[in-house]
């Protein structure tokens, strides 16, 4: 059920331009070069799409961050603020092989979103892993 208390989360048409660099960066960890190169190149061009805070935390076998962390609750704080925040960029995990998708970036935004409403549509881009 939404928290009335904490207002509707609204989110900006596109993903900011500083999310691909942060969503290389984290990538990086865990793929090569080569693939965060192409993973960041299909990410651009993504269409966005909606997906519900609760189904991305389970998909990318996530737990919700606490409230009282710092950038949830900066997140918390403007949505209930009524600001725009940027939607997320994703990669799909693989089912078969047991792979959880991955929050290249917006897990703080993800989990801001789940405390307004564990229901809410998160805008999100979405890409495939090179395999």
């Amino acid at each position: 059920m939404p928290d009335e208390n904490r207002g509707e989360v609204r989110w900006l048409p596109q993903p900011e331009d500083q999310d691909y660099p942060g969503a290389a960066a984290y990538l990086s960890l865990v793929e090569s070069d080569d693939g965060v190169a192409a993973i960041v190149a299909s990410l651009r061009v993504a269409p966005i799409q909606h997906r519900k805070a609760k189904d991305i935390l389970r998909a990318a076998r996530l737990v919700l961050l606490p409230e009282d962390n710092a950038h949830v609750a900066s997140d918390l704080k403007k949505i209930k603020e009524g600001k725009k925040l940027s939607p997320i960029l994703m990669v799909r995990g693989d089912l078969a092989r047991g792979i959880p998708a991955q929050v290249a970036d917006g897990y703080h935004r993800v989990c801001a979103s789940y405390y307004t409403d564990e229901n809410t549509d998160i805008p999100l881009k979405l890409a495939d892993a090179p395999r």
